[in-house]
């Protein structure tokens, strides 16, 4: 039994001792020369590659013979219509019954600012007043 423990040991201690002679070395190792970022030869002018593109696309010729192919012209259409639905106030932000629609003056007067003597002894010009019913 004494056997076993000693090998074990020396077996944790030869693998820890690998471990740390592999961490040291990728530490310690001086970089590596990246020949990815290094350019050779001639360098291209600022823009250069948007000037290509550019002319690229101004050699494409667009025309509508697409459309009077049969391959086009077979296609189903499996959209789903927009039914019309009742269209609201003209102006959805203004405050209520002061639209145009409104058809009696009491209507429009509901929100319509009110003078109260609490309301100037405050130094409020108006306020809010709602009708009692």
């Amino acid at each position: 039994m004494q056997g076993f423990l000693q090998n074990k040991a020396v077996l944790v201690g030869l693998i820890s001792l690998i471990v740390a002679g592999a961490a040291w070395y990728g530490l310690t190792s001086p970089p590596s020369s990246n020949s990815a970022l290094v350019t050779t030869g001639a360098t291209n002018a600022p823009g250069q590659d948007l000037v290509e593109t550019l002319l690229a696309l101004r050699a494409v010729k667009l025309d509508g013979t697409i459309f009077t192919e049969a391959a086009f012209t077979g296609l189903t259409d499996y959209s789903t219509p927009i039914i019309p639905e009742p269209v609201g106030r003209p102006n959805p932000f203004a405050p209520l019954f002061f639209s145009s629609s409104a058809s009696s003056s009491s209507q429009a007067a509901i929100f319509a600012p009110h003078n109260t003597p609490s309301s100037q002894s405050a130094g409020a010009s108006s306020s809010l007043h709602l009708p009692k019913k």
